[in-house]
């Protein structure tokens, strides 16, 4: 197979990735996304999200990315509003990073079809195309939890 079929079939093969992995994510149980994981959890480091805003200017660049929430009848992270909205948005963000983290861990698959030079182009495609959106929900969340946090204290 010549490079540019290959390329054709890397991108079905990306578009059918995120259609099945957003479509898993939907899918979800609530219970898992009520509480961070081992992937989702904030680190010391980075600062309740603030670290995102020191290092690459993320209120900048965030509202810019596609919002695909409410792709299979979830909610959008844009629409849910207000203090009663926290908890669904801490559950948004978490559904969304995991699928991008799903997106970016399956790009060494394509190494199974791919030269190596394509493959490392998927692999930097997975890069380029996640790692923004994963930022955004981990600066959102981390904000989220310093809100629920101190919500929590006054009560």
């Amino acid at each position: 197979m010549d490079d540019a079929a290959t390329v054709a079939v890397d991108a079905a093969t990306w578009a059918a990735l995120s259609v099945g992995f957003g479509y898993a994510g939907h899918r979800l149980p609530a219970h898992w996304l009520r509480r961070d994981n081992v992937v989702t959890r904030i680190r010391h480091f980075e600062d309740h999200g603030d670290t995102w805003q020191r290092r690459v200017a993320v209120r900048r660049w965030k509202d810019r990315l596609p919002e695909a929430g409410n792709f299979f009848g979830g909610t959008s992270k844009r629409h849910i509003r207000g203090r009663a909205g926290i908890e669904p948005l801490l559950h948004e963000t978490r559904r969304a990073e995991l699928v991008h983290w799903a997106l970016v861990a399956s790009s060494p698959m394509f190494a199974l079809w791919n030269p190596p030079h394509l493959t490392a182009a998927m692999i930097a495609f997975a890069m380029v195309a996640n790692v923004p959106c994963i930022i955004v929900q981990r600066f959102n969340r981390g904000r989220l939890l310093r809100i629920e946090t101190r919500r929590t204290v006054v009560r």
